[in-house]
């Protein structure tokens, strides 16, 4: 996305974090700035080599959202890791296991 003198620019931030190291990065980005460019813009894959962007695990908030979606002023942009357990099997598990006293 280029940006002229006259377009307004949003500060916005975005997240990624692994159970040992989480980084949020603030930057100026040009009005009508995607979520997949404001990444991009970011540079947050450098600090975290292989990390993969799935189109279907971002969001803004907590809320999901796609690559495509544009972005507004104060927006974090939030990059979801997989899933290592499914959270349904898990719970099962517990409840499958003895009471304790």
């Amino acid at each position: 996305m280029a940006a002229d003198a006259d377009t307004p620019f949003l500060s916005v931030e975005v997240a990624y974090a692994t159970p040992a190291k989480q980084a949020i990065v603030c930057l100026e980005v040009p009005a009508g700035c995607t979520v997949g460019e404001a990444i991009e813009r970011s540079h947050i894959r450098e600090q975290f080599p292989g990390m993969r962007v799935d189109a279907g695990a971002v969001g803004i908030f907590s809320r999901k959202v796609s690559l495509e979606d544009e972005l507004c002023e104060g927006d974090r942009v939030e990059i979801y890791r997989p899933l290592i357990a499914d959270p349904k099997e898990s719970r099962r598990k517990r409840a499958a296991q003895p009471a304790r006293d």
